[in-house]
């Protein structure tokens, strides 16, 4: 499992009474969004999509790409990503990840169980992000018929390192995956963060660079629940709502998961959101390079922050109420969300600091 929560069992399963930095799923739902489910929940409508809330929520999103795209809406992650997955892919080919992928990681097989048995097939590649010469190694290292084909290429926006991928990093994944005859899955949980980091519009880092599916993360945005799957293609997206209806990801009451978004997208509050998360997780970054003891492990381009802590440390800021997770290589990342704020991205690294030199003043140094 990639993420372990050290913390007690009344810190697990209670309700934090401050701001916390385990996950921005740890965060509730922002006012416009709750207000426009209110609005939503309003006498009768019609049911399963067709109604005016998800119509809207729909032409938003392609205006936010420029482009007619299809549009559905499923009411987790893990469903998005699987589904689109087992679209692109029939049972005997493979889509290629990095190998600390959500993909991989996190999905507990969906992506293999809704495809009828396509196979994850895992690439390396530095700070979450996959490395294309591997990529091209693992397609042609074999074409015979006792190898699931490669037919799909996933990468993660922002990755799961908090790294982002450049504009010019997805054209090349673009343009390889072309050659390859590959299609290009984007799993997008926090595509706004890496938004608000590259300002750059919708489609110059999906679409237009190759993209033929990204799922757009909502939840993770200041929405309570619900992701976006946005295919490029409408070809692809042909009997997708079958899919949908099969693995139970249909919603009767549709309008509460599509109105969140117009609520998100409206006045462009979902970057508003992305950039709030991100500056908090930069001033984290800024106060915690040079706490003793402890060092930054990736950059630091999204909401996110990965440091390399001394377990007692660690242990010592888990007893003072944090929460956060030790993650990927071992490392403790802190997840700043919409919610949070530089008041509580102070007190966290005061605390953290604080610990830190107690652990070093009092003449033994912090156990690795």
């Amino acid at each position: 499992m990639r993420a372990i929560s050290n913390g007690s069992a009344a810190a697990r399963h209670g309700t934090a009474a401050k701001c916390q930095f385990a996950s921005d799923n740890y965060a509730g739902i922002c006012p416009e969004a709750l207000q426009a489910v209110i609005e939503a929940n309003q006498g009768y409508t019609y049911s399963y999509g067709d109604d005016d809330w998800t119509r809207r929520a729909c032409e938003m999103l392609r205006e936010r790409f420029e482009t007619d795209c299809e549009v559905f809406f499923v009411f987790n992650g893990t469903a998005a990503n699987a589904l689109a997955v087992a679209t692109l892919c029939k049972p005997f080919h493979s889509v290629i990840c990095h190998e600390s992928a959500h993909l991989e990681t996190d999905e507990c097989g969906a992506p293999e169980f809704f495809s009828s048995g396509s196979k994850v097939l895992l690439v390396p590649g530095p700070n979450g992000k996959v490395d294309l010469g591997a990529v091209e190694r693992l397609v042609r290292q074999r074409s015979d018929i006792h190898y699931p084909k490669p037919h799909a290429l996933s990468i993660t926006q922002a990755t799961e390192l908090g790294t982002v991928y450049s504009v010019e990093e997805i054209r090349e994944i673009g343009l390889l995956a072309k050659a390859l005859h590959l299609r290009v899955h984007m799993d997008g949980s926090r595509l706004a963060n890496a938004m608000a980091t590259l300002k750059v519009p919708l489609k110059d880092i999906t679409w237009k660079a190759g993209v033929d599916v990204v799922c757009l993360g909502g939840a993770k945005n200041g929405g309570a629940l619900g992701e976006a799957v946005v295919f490029f293609d409408r070809e692809l997206a042909e009997e997708f709502d079958y899919r949908c209806k099969q693995a139970g990801q249909l919603a009767s009451k549709m309008r509460f998961l599509s109105a969140q978004w117009i609520g998100m997208l409206e006045n462009d509050v979902w970057l508003r959101n992305a950039r709030q998360a991100n500056h908090c997780a930069q001033l984290l970054e800024e106060r915690l390079r040079n706490v003793p003891g402890i060092s930054i492990m990736f950059p630091r381009q999204a909401n996110s922050v990965f440091v390399d802590m001394p377990a007692r440390l660690a242990q010592a800021v888990r007893e003072r109420g944090w929460h956060f997770y030790t993650f990927i290589g071992g490392g403790a990342r802190f997840m700043c969300s919409w919610n949070s704020s530089e008041a509580d991205v102070e007190a966290l690294a005061a605390d953290i600091r604080e610990c830190a030199e107690l652990i070093n003043g009092n003449g033994s140094p912090p156990a690795a």
